[in-house]
């Protein structure tokens, strides 16, 4: 079986095709990746990037300007051509968010689709994406049988303890409650654990996603227990453009006393703050670090602050910690960032391995 994994964003997606049988016998086996790509700059300047058996075959342009849909299809049409893929016979889709009642992978259907376009508003730099990417391939295939698999669906095991918000009961009832993101990048470090940590990986694990959306984890037996988004993906650690914990009486200030309506303040709190907010310059930290501006260290500075205060309070829900993984853009390729949280988290035993 040859299956296509999608993951969508608002001016790209990234790719990758696995086969999951024996291409002499049929027979069966885990899905072995095939290659890779990704689709950039849409809907005006289309760069499709792929590799296959680890060679790059570099960058080639599609027509412009193309919507999401048409980027696809050039796609698999260009992928065919070079004979890298025959026919496409599933799909996965990265979904941000499945609410209470997606808490597994699941078979795209009518339904399925009317729940995950209701949880938009709660992830709206995200869902809608996810969403035209399963619209965009039914389109095209629409024989074949889609999955979408859930960041919320790996938060699912954290106790009551803390998933619960203190609100009223009436909120709770309609679903307000702590989910939790970055499910996928979570889950796929826990696979990873044993190989990295042998009996360790059940052990007190607390795992820093940093990227332009970061949240921490903690683990205890590779199942989540704590995370520090809730239930949307502003609240926790200071990201790219989203502020982290913020105190809720700064939206009641910006509607009552600023004069902001709720666009104006999604906008804000989606888009113009965290670290672009703070730095006035970008929400991009390899931006903030090449920069000798002094409100780039600060950006930089209250960032680390905050994503050690996280992984702190973590250890709390954890019981202690017996370690901490880096993860995403950030988390893996900034040392100085890794160095700077570890030190500030030096006194609960925290160092650079």
């Amino acid at each position: 079986m040859t299956i296509l994994v999608l993951n969508s964003g608002s001016s790209s997606f990234k790719f990758a095709v696995y086969r999951s049988v024996e291409p002499d016998t049929g027979a069966p086996r885990e899905p072995v990746e095939m290659l890779r790509g990704q689709v950039h700059g849409l809907p005006d300047s289309q760069v499709m990037v792929w590799r296959a058996e680890g060679l790059h075959r570099g960058e080639v342009a599609l027509p412009a300007p193309a919507d999401q849909r048409k980027a696809l299809q050039e796609v698999l049409e260009q992928l065919q051509a070079e004979s890298l893929i025959d026919r496409v016979e599933a799909v996965g889709h990265r979904v941000v968010h499945g609410g209470e009642a997606l808490v597994a992978p699941h078979l795209v259907d009518a339904s399925a689709l009317a729940l995950m376009e209701s949880l938009a508003p709660l992830a709206p730099l995200h869902q809608p994406h996810c969403l035209a990417g399963i619209r965009a391939m039914a389109a095209i295939a629409p024989e074949v049988p889609q999955v979408a698999c859930f960041d919320t669906a790996f938060h699912a095991t954290q106790p009551p303890l803390h998933s619960t918000m203190a609100l009223p009961v009436t909120w709770r009832d309609r679903g307000v409650r702590r989910y939790g993101f970055h499910g996928l990048s979570f889950e796929w470090i826990a696979q990873q654990l044993p190989a990295l940590l042998g009996d360790g990986a059940d052990g007190r694990i607390i795992v820093a996603h940093l990227g332009s959306g970061a949240s921490v984890c903690g683990m205890r037996e590779r199942r989540s227990v704590r995370t520090t988004m809730g239930l949307s993906t502003l609240d926790g650690l200071v990201m790219s453009t989203r502020p982290g914990v913020t105190d809720i009486g700064v939206a009641l200030f910006a509607l009552e006393e600023l004069g902001l309506d709720v666009a104006m303040l999604r906008r804000g709190l989606y888009h113009e703050s965290g670290l672009l907010g703070l730095s006035g310059i970008s929400g991009d930290m390899r931006v903030l670090e090449a920069s000798d501006d002094p409100r780039a260290r600060f950006a930089i500075d209250l960032f680390c602050q905050r994503a050690a205060q996280e992984i702190a309070s973590t250890a709390v829900a954890l019981g202690g910690c017996d370690a901490i993984v880096f993860t995403a853009g950030i988390g893996e390729h900034s040392a100085a960032v890794r160095a700077a949280i570890a030190g500030l988290l030096r006194w609960m035993g925290a160092r650079i391995d």
